[in-house]
């Protein structure tokens, strides 16, 4: 195979991709824990909640930890309105999901439906053995077999290489610290801070302020630059992995094709999930911070793979 995506798998094996992506999980819970409570901070200092605030701060951040780690999936699932797809009304879907994942060589994930008009899907989840995959009613109307195919084992492939925990958990914090941000700036916005007791003259107060803002400014623009840098580099390793899977890499192109044909954005999602799907879900994207890598040259690769 002659390709930029699998000439990147074939200098790691695959237990390498998947303890890389084990270990930058890890290194984002991290570093987002450290911003959080910086962010947290200045809510405990611009309210004056002392030391109990400092320590109701830790226990939250060690639960939200937890809960982004355990439990992503169901949050990302739950943010979409994914519903169990019903293995009667949807059995070709379920059959497609069960031969990639025997293919993969990974058990067969649980199989999402998201009622949407635009083609699009995702996957989710922390390991091969507790994930989902979704694909939104859009999708399956428009693909044929062995584009729908070719989908589902892209999606397979962010499983099997483990891309899923480091995606589900970006999804997750980028979701919260973008709430924080916006609570903190409306909070300031309407004066809310008026009944914290401090000196507004005090030169410290206000060194703290200014970091306050900023740190609630430049999070998520962080988080967008890390999670733009993740989806872009995994979505090519993820096309050519799904197409040696199923030993087509044809019906993928051909359901890109169609996807990239249909500019109308989501109805439901937003900014923290998007880099999740396997095309941009707000229809179009921009260069510096797109979550994904441009339809035309993910085509171009496809079709230069040699099986």
């Amino acid at each position: 195979m002659i390709n930029e995506g699998v000439s990147v798998m074939s200098r790691k094996t695959l237990y390498e991709l998947q303890a890389e992506n084990v270990r930058k999980t890890y290194l984002f819970i991290v570093t987002f824990s450290l911003i959080l409570f910086a962010i947290g901070y200045f809510f405990v200092w611009y309210f004056n909640w002392g030391l109990t605030g400092i320590v109701l701060l830790a226990i939250f951040i060690v639960l939200y930890n937890w809960i982004a780690y355990e439990q992503s999936d169901k949050i990302a699932l739950a943010s979409v309105g994914a519903i169990p797809a019903n293995p009667e009304e949807y059995y070709v879907l379920h059959n497609i999901v069960e031969e990639v994942a025997l293919a993969a060589g990974i058990p067969k994930p649980n199989v999402y439906i998201m009622e949407e008009s635009q083609p699009n899907a995702f996957a989710t989840g922390k390991d091969p053995k507790h994930a989902s995959v979704c694909v939104t009613t859009g999708l399956l109307q428009m693909m044929n077999r062995e584009e729908l195919q070719g989908v589902i084992a892209h999606e397979i492939s962010h499983i099997r290489n483990r891309d899923i925990l480091l995606m589900t958990v970006v999804a997750v914090v980028a979701g919260l610290i973008i709430l924080l941000r916006d609570v903190m700036l409306r909070s300031m916005w309407w004066g809310m801070g008026e009944s914290r007791r401090r000196d507004k003259n005090d030169n410290g107060a206000i060194i703290l302020l200014i970091i306050g803002l900023i740190f609630s400014i430049i999070a998520p623009l962080i988080v967008l630059i890390i999670r733009s840098a993740i989806s872009r580099q995994r979505e090519y390793l993820a096309d050519a992995t799904g197409a040696y899977i199923v030993r087509d890499p044809y019906g993928l192109a051909s359901a890109l094709e169609k996807i990239g044909s249909y500019t109308k954005p989501m109805r439901v999602t937003s900014s923290a999930t998007a880099h999740l799907f396997i095309s941009n879900p707000f229809g179009r994207a921009e260069k510096l911070f797109a979550t994904h890598p441009p339809i035309e040259e993910r085509i171009k690769r496809l079709k230069s793979l040699t099986m």
